[in-house]
Order: C-alpha cells, then structure tokens, then sequence
C-alpha cells in the first residue's frame, strides 16, 4: 500500500508538469521542434504540418510505452525487492498467460498502426500534380546542381531557361572552391521537381521542407508541393557521393509571383534558354572547363 501511494503522490507533479508545458508550447514546440515553421505557426509548404504531425505522434506514442515500461520495471524493482531476514529465492511463475498475450498483441498493433499512418501520409506525399503551375527540372552533379525552369510542362523544354550550378573543386592551395546555386520558387503556387542526376546518386533535401528524395542516374524522380511561406532556405545533398559531398549544397528562395517571374526573365535575357546540356557528364562545368567559363560570362 505504501508504494502504490508514492507512486500515486509522484504522479501527480508530474502530470501537472506535463500539462504546464503542453499548454505553454510554442509552434516550434508543439512540432516537435522540426525546422520548416516559424513563431507565427506559419510552415514552409502545404506538406510540412502533415510531416511533422506524424513525427511528433510517433515520440508521443514511444514515449507513452517507455513511461509504462519504465514505471512496471520501477514498480517491481521496488515491491518484490529483497528485504530484510529474506533467503533464498522468492515463489518463481513460470507464466502467465494474460501477460503474455498482451506482450504479443500490444508491439503488433503498435507496428500496424506505425504503418498505416506512414503509409498513408507517404501517398500524399508521392501524389504528383496533375497540372502543376510550376515545373522545374532540379539535376545533381559530383558536386553541385543544375535548376532548369519549363513552365507547367516538365517534358516541354522549348521556352525553358536554367541555372548551371560550378563543381565544388580544390585550388592550388588546397581550399575548397563552389559556388552555391540558387533554386527560386513561387510562392502558394503548385511546383512540381523532376529531379535528375548526372552521374551518381544523390539526394535531394530541402531541410526546412521536411522532406527529401533521390536522385538516380537515368530514372526520374518527381515531388509534387507548395510553398507557402516566402524566404530563404537551405538545401543539400544527403546522400554520401564522393569526396566533396558536404559541399553540395544549394539555396532556395521563395518568392512572390511578379519576382519568379522577373528572375526567370532575367535568366532569359543572359541566354541561358532551351533543354539544358543532358550529357552525364560530371566535370562539364567544373572551375576551369569552357562550360565553367561560358557560364559564367552568360550569368554575368
């Protein structure tokens, strides 16, 4: 009786704890403290609160069957614990058929309700837009990327403008050399990537996106989103492809319609129009080639 009343009294603090914190979460808080959302409760794309609700229930949930098990553990360290002017060993139950079975059925409905939440969210997620407002073909190099803009139409590359991205190389003196492209996306617009590689896999991951995709020589990837905060975020690649691999990185900006639209008419008056080079070429455009040289004398 007296440790089911420790226990009882420990309770109570601790729930009124957890109701403290609970109500005083802020966004960031409450979504499990994932990138993508800001104190407002505003969130990168229309994906990222779907994303990160799974993630912050499945910690719920964990947790919920950790403060059990840690609890029954506690409860018979302290109750069937040794005392004093004891010897020997204490009655043994060999089983116990309830407990048994409630340790079988409790993990599998546990796995089973893991996988049909994520397998759920997982079809939204890999659902592509029919008619996309926005198409862009996003290539990744050994070690930088490549954004080709083609309008609404992914494979109708006749109007389409680009951005070459320069390998991440070493000078003479050993220190690194890239150039970080840039990705500009519209705002509250449906934007869907055909993701491209040019020689290994990659991956394609916008962190505060929440989400990220490979990347496969000679098979194309789709992700279908939209952005629905304006800034500026960052971009990697996070998929281990060779010795410059934690320079391949990327921003992405996202801005109003008119200023996607002046970008893109920017990238057309340099030249830099029609299907971009498709050769699964890694060094094409490394620091020093002519494709280096020609690209940046069209981008200046």
């Amino acid at each position: 009786m007296r440790v089911k009343r420790r226990l009882r009294w420990a309770a109570v603090p601790l729930a009124i704890a957890t109701a403290v914190s609970l109500a005083a979460c802020s966004p960031t808080t409450a979504n499990g403290f994932l990138p993508g959302f800001d104190e407002e409760g505003g969130q990168a794309t229309n994906q990222t609160s779907m994303i990160a609700g799974l993630w912050t229930t499945s910690w719920i949930v964990i947790l919920a069957v950790g403060v059990i098990t840690w609890t029954l553990m506690g409860f018979a360290a302290i109750a069937y614990r040794r005392r004093k002017g004891q010897s020997g060993l204490p009655v043994q139950l060999r089983y116990n058929m309830p407990i048994e079975m409630f340790f079988t059925i409790a993990p599998v409905i546990l796995v089973l309700g893991f996988f049909a939440f994520t397998a759920r969210d997982q079809a939204i997620l890999e659902a592509q837009h029919e008619e996309p407002d926005v198409c862009i073909t996003a290539i990744g190099k050994q070690w930088a990327w490549d954004f080709q803009y083609n309008g609404t139409d992914c494979e109708d590359t006749e109007d389409s403008v680009w951005t070459m991205g320069v390998q991440a190389q070493t000078d003479a003196q050993g220190n690194v050399i890239n150039e970080v492209p840039e990705l500009v996306l519209p705002v509250d617009k449906k934007v869907t990537l055909k993701l491209a590689s040019r020689d290994v896999i990659h991956s394609f991951w916008i962190i505060d996106f929440l989400y990220k995709k490979d990347m496969i020589p000679a098979r194309d990837n789709y992700w279908s989103f939209i952005p629905t905060k304006e800034g500026e975020f960052a971009g990697k690649c996070a998929e281990l492809c060779g010795q410059y691999h934690s320079m391949m990185l990327f921003n992405v900006k996202v801005v109003s319609e008119a200023e996607y639209e002046d970008y893109l008419a920017s990238l057309e008056a340099a030249g830099q129009t029609g299907d971009i080079d498709e050769e699964n070429d890694r060094l094409q455009n490394a620091p020093g080639t002519d494709g280096a040289s020609n690209a940046e004398e069209e981008q200046n």
